[in-house]
């Protein structure tokens, strides 16, 4: 039996080597950092977020506060155990990063959704790729890409559903481990925010479960690097919303990379691909 579970062990080593790899070598990594760089300087991208301000304001603050106040102690008295004196810092950081998934969890399903469609939608207006996104919502003559952005003609297909928020609390005891918890969970996070990313993309390809799987599986790498990327932006305590969106920038980028046919086999653009070989 031992001999079993180590063999088991040495083959998810394995993957997960393989598959960190793969998403090192694609550079889909650098889209999240591609998206904050285009959100900021295409101010018309900018509506659907302040649309939304005040109340993603509000109900971070309410989250926030309630989570220093009945989670704060018991964590810190956990890691104790496991930081040390530096569990009083350690507790803060860690209610503050769970305060930001919450928050985006929340906002996400009760008050951004559609206006993170409307970024995906005009960000892939503003590449160009008009024919793919009038498949899913009408095109209006406008001097920008939010201002053509018409009425949809197909509902974004991420409904609410209790599994996020169950498999982040599953997941959330990693943190009580020192650095590799926190790798892992990250990693866990990131392979499935992913291909999450791309959920409008495929609606709007009107691409099938299994036409979905097939892509996803392809590039397998180059999703878990992106969600990798995406899940850290998405944890900076107080910014967790404005990564969302330009996180979802950098998922259209991505998209209308492919739909360009401007990717590598590992299914992201030259240029990123010659970035992450200077990294290495």
């Amino acid at each position: 039996m031992a001999e079993r579970v180590k063999e088991v062990a040495v083959e998810e080593a394995d993957r997960l080597k393989h598959l960190t790899s793969d998403a090192a070598r694609s550079g889909a990594y650098l889209y999240p950092i591609r998206g904050i760089a285009y959100f900021l300087s295409h101010k018309s991208l900018w509506r659907p977020l302040t649309s939304k301000l005040a109340p993603t304001i509000t109900l971070g603050l309410g989250i926030t506060t309630f989570m220093f106040v009945f989670t704060y102690l018991p964590q810190a008295a956990i890691m104790a155990f496991t930081s040390g004196p530096l569990a009083a810092i350690s507790a803060a950081l860690l209610v503050l990063s769970e305060s930001s998934t919450l928050i985006t969890i929340l906002s996400k399903t009760f008050l951004i959704e559609d206006a993170l469609t409307d970024t995906f939608d005009g960000a892939l207006l503003s590449k160009n790729t008009t024919d793919l996104v009038s498949e899913g919502r009408q095109i209006k003559a406008g001097g920008d890409p939010m201002a053509k952005l018409g009425k949809l003609l197909e509902k974004p297909l991420v409904k609410f559903t209790p599994k996020a928020l169950i498999r982040y609390l599953m997941y959330l005891p990693l943190n009580f481990i020192p650095v590799v918890g926190t790798v892992i969970f990250v990693l866990l996070q990131g392979k499935r925010a992913g291909p999450a990313a791309h959920t409008r993309y495929f609606q709007l390809k009107q691409w099938n479960k299994s036409q979905q799987e097939k892509h996803i599986e392809q590039y397998r790498g180059a999703y878990t690097g992106f969600g990798v990327a995406a899940v850290l932006l998405e944890l900076v305590p107080l910014a967790s919303i404005f990564f969302a969106f330009t996180n979802t920038v950098g998922a259209a980028l991505w998209a209308a990379d492919i739909e360009n046919q401007h990717i590598t086999k590992e299914g992201t653009a030259p240029r990123l691909r010659e970035q992450a070989k200077k990294a290495e």
